[in-house]
């Protein structure tokens, strides 16, 4: 099974940027498409950005053009580079594999304010 550390969230002001991390291990990181979702408080969580093993990826509507997801696969890692910052995008972000995931990590916390 498959154990996911995300980092790098925190408080940032509008238009502001934050580039989160995800360790993940247990299991072999290349072979899969990855991606980064997210809870706002009182929503479901939701897909904002997938990468394929070939590093091909997609994009939720509301964060395209500001958001990139790479990866590192000899450091086992998932990055979420977030551009323009607005208080919409603030949730928790959590890293997983394209569905069906694993089990969840912690997850990071982004808070978007003034």
């Amino acid at each position: 099974q498959a154990q996911l550390v995300e980092s790098g969230g925190g408080l940032v002001q509008p238009g502001g940027s934050l580039r989160l991390s995800c360790v993940v291990s247990g299991v072999t990181f290349a072979f899969y498409a990855m991606a980064w979702y997210r809870q706002a408080p009182g929503k479901q969580r939701e897909l904002v950005a997938r990468i394929t093993h070939g590093r091909s990826a997609d994009y939720a509507d509301s964060v395209k053009d500001r958001f990139i997801i790479s990866r590192d696969n000899t450091k086992k890692t998932v990055y979420l580079q977030m551009n323009s910052l607005n208080p919409e995008d603030t949730a928790v972000y959590y890293c997983n594999r394209v569905t069906p995931v694993w089990s969840w990590g912690q997850g990071t916390q982004v808070t978007v304010s003034s």
